[in-house]
Formats: C-alpha cells, structure tokens, sequence
C-alpha cells in the first residue's frame, strides 16, 4: 500500500413445528414493532413463509402484513418468493456487515489506542456503507467534544474516511458522486467532478483529508485499511485545525491502517472463537 503524503493546504436445517416461535396474540402497536415481529417471524429452519405463516407466526391480520411486506420487499429486507416471502439479500448485506465490523473493530482497537496518544488527536474507526460512514469505534482525546459517536454515520463526501475507502472501490466513486452532496460548510465538496478528483488523488497518496468539510472547526486525515483490493474501513485523526500537523498525522494514520489491516488478517486466519 503505498503512499505519499502532501499538504492538503495545497491541494439451516428443518425444525419441528413445536418448537417454533409461538404465535404472538398481543402484536406490537407501533409499525416499528409490527416490522420486528415480521422479521422474527422468520427466525426458523423454514427459508420461505407464505402470508398464512407470516399472521399465525405475529398475530398480526394479512391485510396489514401485506402492507408492510410489500414496504420491505421495496427496500430489500424482504424478497418475494412463489410460496411466500423470504429474507431479502439487503437483510444478509447488513448481518454481514455488523460480524466484519466487529471483527475489525476488534483487531483495530489496541492500534487505535496508540494513535491517539502518538497524535495526541482523536482517533476513528469505520466502514462504508453506501453513500455512509460507519463509526465502528473512537478514542476522544482532549477536551474537544466530537460530533460522531460509535454506530453514529456521516455522508462519505465530506468525511475524510468517507474519501479514504470510496477512493478505491470504482462503484463506490460511482454512487457517492451521483448522490446529493448538501453543502456543510463554505469547504464542503459539492461539485461531483471536483470529488472525483479529490478521491483519484486520494487513490494516489493513500491518505484522504477533510479540510473542514463537514465541520468548519473540525478536520481529520484518514487512511484506507486495504491489502491490494477495497477498503474493508478506514482509520483516522481528527481535532481542531490549528492543531492538526498534516504531515505527521499522514504518517501515522498510514502506518496504523497497515497495522489493523495486518491484525485483521491474524483474526481472520484464528477463525471464529468458540
């Protein structure tokens, strides 16, 4: 993973039916609660329900469960299927998502300790999703109040770990610069050639920065935890600007984006814990 580090001031099998959930007579009232027992509902051996298995499994009327399945087929947590309705691919996307991100979350957290008492800054853990960043996990550092939290997200075109992973994935340039970019601040990015020139430039240094793009008081230098392919997430250092020494904060958040995605490879090899 190269880099090279600038100024940016410069540029399952079948279950019995006995032991399947109960049917639930009391549903909940909210349509929040309406959708989890919904999605509970297929929390058996059986991949693919019909609308019948769907109420006797909440309780719920099929006039409503028609409703709401019809909603979450639209956003793919939920696919139609000739006998029913099974689990949506977007479902499995996101299962997938929550086990990698605890996994790296895992690995990297010891090497962000360090980066936060080497920079004397913040230090960020997160992943992509989308258009999205992903704050998997943070070290605060100083009386500087940050306005991201763990499970918190921030749109990728502002953010600096947002540039770092869209940079290498080609789709990923694709829909962050096809979507709407709101300006947050008089540095924010809105131009879409403009972030792609940003993110190619990003690709070439392998570090990324937020010049007080989301948050004028706020800037960050991130860097991609990658092997040859994708970012699998990003790592950064972010505080106030007159704090911020662009060239040392370069240096390390590299050197500790190497060390997690090395550490995430020791995780990975270990295989799961029993």
């Amino acid at each position: 993973m190269a880099a090279v580090f600038t100024n940016p001031a410069r540029g399952a099998s079948a279950m019995p039916m006995e032991s399947i959930i109960a049917p639930r007579r009391c549903p909940e009232r909210t349509v929040l609660g309406r959708v989890a027992s919904i999605m509970e509902a297929f929390n058996t051996g059986q991949q693919v329900l019909s609308l019948g298995d769907l109420s006797e499994r909440t309780g719920l009327p099929k006039s409503t469960l028609h409703r709401l399945a019809d909603q979450l087929c639209d956003i793919g947590w939920v696919e139609r299927d000739p006998g029913g309705y099974r689990v949506g691919m977007r479902l499995f996307e996101l299962g997938t998502l929550a086990v990698e991100g605890n996994r790296l979350q895992e690995a990297a957290f010891p090497h962000l300790q360090s980066l936060a008492n080497k920079t004397g800054m913040s230090a960020q853990l997160a992943i992509l999703d989308e258009t999205e960043v992903v704050y998997l996990d943070r070290i605060a550092v100083g009386p500087f109040r940050l306005p991201t939290r763990r499970g918190g997200r921030k749109p990728a075109y502002c953010t600096a770990l947002g540039k770092a992973m869209a940079a290498f994935d080609d789709e990923a340039i694709r829909v962050v610069t096809s979507s709407r970019m709101p300006r947050k601040t008089a540095n924010t990015i809105t131009d879409p050639l403009v972030l792609r020139t940003e993110l190619n430039r990003v690709r070439e240094v392998g570090v990324a920065f937020d010049r007080g793009e989301a948050y004028a008081e706020l800037v960050c230098v991130a860097a991609p935890i990658r092997g040859s392919g994708c970012a699998v997430g990003a790592v950064s250092v972010t505080g106030p600007a007159g704090r911020m020494r662009w060239s040392m904060a370069s240096e390390a958040v590299h050197d500790t984006a190497v060390a997690i995605w090395n550490a995430s490879l020791r995780f990975r090899s270990a295989g799961p814990r029993t």
